[in-house]
């Protein structure tokens, strides 16, 4: 029985594009130039780990000074990257709450930059506890941020699904006795929650 809905953030609550604003900027072409040669990647893992961003693409720019304007983009339009919300989730995760079903964040997230995501989303501040990478200094598909979120909220591992848009971080909490989501868009969540028991069609709809 399911006790607790634990969702992701990005792509799940507000789409996560970083390419977004460089293709806008730059073009698609330079884009994926730039990001064959600049490790974006390992940058923002350090971030979700709890480094800060714009001193991580400070590193960046020492390492790449020919690259330097373009690299700045990240940090100079970071906010484009992560939009749009998802309005359908969000009323899910509202319509959960007002029932009186727990909802958890679990999230790889920045701690600056989620500061920035929830003034624009006011939705990351409701859920019931959060857990973030960025604070906890674990992250996803990591078998120890799951096991702390177990102990903080004393939630019994199969009495939790786990709402997040990557297979791997759905098969590392699969792995230790979690319901697990896929998402891929809000009607599927919204099906699943029915199909749980969780909310009426009605509540879903």
């Amino acid at each position: 029985m399911i006790k607790a809905v634990v969702f992701d953030i990005g792509n799940v609550l507000v789409e996560w594009v970083p390419e977004r604003p460089f293709d806008r900027l730059l073009g698609r072409a330079r884009r994926e130039e730039l990001f064959a040669k600049v490790d974006f990647s390992s940058m923002n893992d350090r971030s979700d780990l709890g480094e800060d961003m714009w001193d991580l693409v400070g590193e960046l720019t020492d390492q790449h000074p020919e690259d330097r304007k373009d690299i700045l983009l990240w940090a100079e339009h970071w906010m484009e990257m992560l939009a749009p919300d998802l309005p359908l989730t969000a009323r899910l995760l509202r319509t959960l709450r007002a029932k009186g079903i727990p909802v958890f964040a679990l999230s790889n997230f920045g701690v600056g930059t989620l500061k920035l995501a929830e003034q624009r989303y006011p939705v990351l501040t409701e859920f019931d506890q959060r857990f973030i990478s960025g604070e906890l200094r674990l992250a996803k598909p990591d078998p120890a941020i799951y096991a702390h979120l177990e102990a903080e909220t004393g939630v019994d591992a199969e009495g939790l699904l786990f709402i997040d848009d990557r297979a791997d971080n759905i098969d590392a909490a699969k792995a230790r006795g979690w319901q697990g989501h896929l998402f891929e868009a809000p009607e599927g969540l919204a099906k699943r929650l029915v199909a749980e028991g969780l909310l009426t069609a009605d509540e879903a709809a």
